[in-house]
């Protein structure tokens, strides 16, 4: 579990395609502080294993159903990543519930500054419309956010300039794609009310 709270940017050094996916090693340094292999670190929003780490870097695979569902599948060298370790019994919830499991990715269409802040604007797919509601949580890219705005076919967050610089979203352009989570609690109460009325129609 994670709390949507970007512990650092990470940077992409060397990215192998594998037999079974893609091995990608990140440079860092706040979270190797605490980093073992076999732990779970969000990448980009993305629930990954580490498979390897050094003084400097650790590394992650990837699969194919990864790869098609989220961003990773297009990162290369270079390529700025939003990090957070996993949740321990003493982590602060200063965010909301992240699994780190990607409902899929959306495109920022439009972005406006607002001081040194900005207002972003992204696509909403069919399928996600009914998770995203006004003033509910949403993580983009691993980062819990606000949803600002809610009308047909888009949501707004207002990104301020603190998650602006220490996160990735600060340098999104119109067009970037995105991994978002939307808040696991509608898809539980969804869950729960779809299985009442399949037992209320067997009655």
């Amino acid at each position: 579990m994670f709390t949507g709270i970007v512990a650092e940017v990470g940077v992409v050094r060397h990215v192998e395609e594998t037999a079974s996916g893609r091995r990608i090693e990140i440079g860092a340094e706040r979270v190797l502080e605490r980093l073992d292999v076999d732990d779970s670190i969000a990448v980009a929003g993305v629930c990954l294993t580490v498979v390897a780490r050094d003084d400097r870097s650790f590394a992650v695979d990837t699969v194919p159903e990864t790869l098609s569902r989220t961003t990773l599948g297009s990162v290369a060298r270079g390529t700025r990543l939003d990090l957070e370790p996993a949740a321990t019994p003493t982590t602060a919830l200063g965010g909301h519930i992240v699994q780190g499991h990607v409902d899929g990715t959306v495109a920022l269409v439009e972005r406006h500054a607002e001081g040194e802040g900005a207002r972003l604007r992204f696509a909403l797919p069919p399928d996600l419309d009914r998770y995203v509601v006004m003033k509910g949580f949403i993580a983009i890219d691993g980062v819990s956010l606000t949803v600002a705005a809610v009308t047909k076919g888009v949501f707004d967050i207002a990104l301020i300039p603190h998650t602006s610089r220490q996160t990735t979203l600060g340098s999104l352009r119109v067009g970037d794609l995105v991994n978002v989570e939307v808040d696991i609690i509608g898809k539980y109460v969804e869950h729960l009310l779809d299985a009442r009325e399949r037992e209320r129609h067997r009655q």
